[in-house]
Parts: structure tokens; C-alpha cells; sequence
């Protein structure tokens, strides 16, 4: 059975991804992302699937599984019984974690963890009470006080003794396999041409479903319509644009970014950011002068000193 591409969405707020979900929920199915997860499960028992390996589930089952990985949790509940909070989950990416590595050479014990979790981490009773509560408050948890958590949810994890590998060393996920499947073609054709102009029909085809049944396929999968998940990468990419060069026109990034008219663009960006391109540019410039006005301070301090010290 191919797995689906979960598309995993932090925000540009945030370092990573901490929350919960209840049962059933879209994302329970057999799956894989780039991102690393940690899966805490909250409530009911059943059977999970991580990689090749399958075994059983209860209230506590901490697990963390790597990049591209695919894993399930399938829970056994009565018919049409729903529960509200099953799992509670931390994704993040190879690239952040990489990057606090290399700047604290302190998280360097939590390489060993990360490599295993490739195959899919089990950690015992100790180490899933130790970091249950941690993630409770963690999806809760603003400012600063997420990182506080996530260091020490990482720290106990780096720590455990009680951690088995599931999935057999001869397992080894090919997402360049997984991404021939339709949606996730869709996916790859959005990234690819997000700029140019495509209707349902054109995906439909390349995933190889009817329009009705892609647009319900890709609403499951994503958890957004096709034009609310365009117009996000859309934005997204317009705010790179507008950060990487303060002289390109505002009507240029919008035709850049993919929008066909500068209303709809507006609309759209204020809908997302909160505010308009225009303003979104002007704290960008006030932020470049701040930084300015604190480099040319600091550097007229450092030029006083100097004058001050005896020859």
C-alpha cells in the first residue's frame, strides 16, 4: 500500500509544529513527511504501523518516527464513537534541528536518537511519563516558553535507556516511490509551476481521479480547498519576494507570485499576514533602520571608547 504525503505546515512564527488531534481525524492514515515527528498517544488502544513493523498501542505510547517514515496509528473504537484528544504531536524539520546542533554543540548527544528514529524510536514507561506531561503543556506553551519545553522534551528523549528501534534494518523508505502516487504528483506539479495558471481539471488528471473525487482526495489530504492551499504558497512566496529586493514594485510581486490581479493579491496577503503588501514592506524598511540606527550607535560607542583609552 503507497502512503500519502502529509504536508506539514509550521508556521513562519514558529520553529516547529506542537498539537493534538482527536479520533477519527484526516491525518490518521498510513502516511509519511519530511519532518521528524514525535507521536504521544493520549487516549485508546489499537495498533500502529511504523515502516514494515506493526504492533500494539495504549494510552502512553511515545514514538518518535524520522523523515519520510511512513506510520499509522489506527485506533479501536466503537462505530461512530469519536474522541477528542487522542495523540498529541511535535514535527520538525532535518533542517532546524540540524541548525540548533550546529550552533549549541550541547544537543550533540541527540544525533544518536535522531539517526534511530529512521527506523522508528519506541520509548519505554519512563521516558513516555517524563515527556507526556511536557507535550501537554508544549501544544499550549507561546513565546519562548516553547522552546523551554521542546529543549527538555529533546533532553529526556536524548537521554533515554529505554528506546527499541521498530521497523527491520533491511526497511528503507523511498519517498521518490511515494511521490508517484496521484495526489502527491498533484503536489509536486503544484510546487513545480505555482506560479503559472492551472485548474482543478489539470490536477485531476495528473493524480488520475474525476474533479469531484481530486478535490475531495486533496481537501482530506491537506486540510485546505486547492485555492485556499495556492494562495498560501502564493503569499508565502510574495513575502520572499517583497524580503529580497525593497525595489521591486508591489504590482510585479503580485504578477511574480502567481496572482493574475493586484485586488485578489491584496485580498489575500491581508487575509494571511494580517496586513497589506504596502505595510508589509514598510515594517520591513523600519526593521532594516532600526538595525541600521543600532549598528551606527554601537559603532560610535565603540569609536568613543577608543578616543577615551590612554595612548
Amino acid at each position: 500500500m503507497t502512503p500519502d504525503l502529509e504536508v506539514v505546515r509550521i508556521g513562519q512564527a514558529e520553529s516547529f509544529k506542537a498539537w493534538e488531534h482527536g479520533y477519527p481525524f484526516r491525518t490518521v492514515r498510513w502516511h509519511f513527511h519530511p519532518e521528524y515527528e514525535l507521536h504521544y498517544v493520549v487516549a485508546t488502544s489499537g495498533h500502529y504501523f511504523v515502516g514494515d513493523f506493526i504492533g500494539a498501542f495504549e494510552p502512553g505510547n511515545l514514538v518518535l518516527t524520522g523523515p519520510n517514515l511512513p506510520h499509522n496509528w489506527v485506533s479501536e473504537v466503537a462505530p461512530g464513537e469519536r474522541v477528542g484528544v487522542r495523540s498529541r504531536v511535535v514535527q520538525f524539520t532535518e533542517g532546524f534541528v540540524a541548525e540548533a546542533m550546529r550552533l549549541m554543540p550541547e544537543l550533540a548527544p541527540l544525533g544518536a536518537t535522531l539517526e534511530g528514529s529512521r527506523s522508528g524510536l519506541l520509548f519505554g514507561a519512563a521516558t513516555s511519563g517524563l515527556v507526556g506531561p511536557m507535550l501537554r503543556e508544549l501544544v499550549r506553551a507561546r513565546g519562548i516558553r516553547r522552546i523551554e519545553v521542546f529543549m527538555a522534551v529533546i533532553g529526556a528523549l536524548s537521554r533515554a535507556q529505554d528506546a527499541r528501534t521498530l521497523a527491520s534494518a533491511r526497511y528503507l523508505p523511498d519517498p521518490s516511490g511515494f511521490m508517484s502516487a496521484g495526489i502527491n504528483e498533484a503536489l509536486a506539479y503544484i510546487n513545480d509551476n505555482l506560479t503559472e495558471p492551472f485548474a482543478v481539471a489539470d490536477l485531476a488528471r495528473i493524480a488520475g481521479l474525476s474533479p469531484g473525487a481530486f478535490s475531495r482526495s486533496f481537501r482530506r489530504h491537506t486540510g485546505l480547498t486547492l485555492v485556499q492551499f495556492v494562495n498560501r504558497l502564493r503569499v508565502n512566496l510574495a513575502c520572499q519576494l517583497l524580503m529580497g529586493d525593497p525595489a521591486v514594485r508591489i504590482t510585479d510581486v503580485c504578477f511574480s507570485s502567481g496572482f493574475n490581479n493586484i485586488s485578489n493579491f491584496n485580498r489575500q496577503f491581508l487575509a494571511q499576514k494580517g496586513m497589506t503588501p504596502t505595510k508589509f514592506r514598510a515594517l520591513l524598511g523600519e526593521n532594516e533602520a532600526a538595525a541600521m540606527a543600532a549598528l551606527s550607535a554601537e559603532n560610535g560607542e565603540r569609536a568613543g571608547v577608543r578616543q577615551r583609552v590612554p595612548a
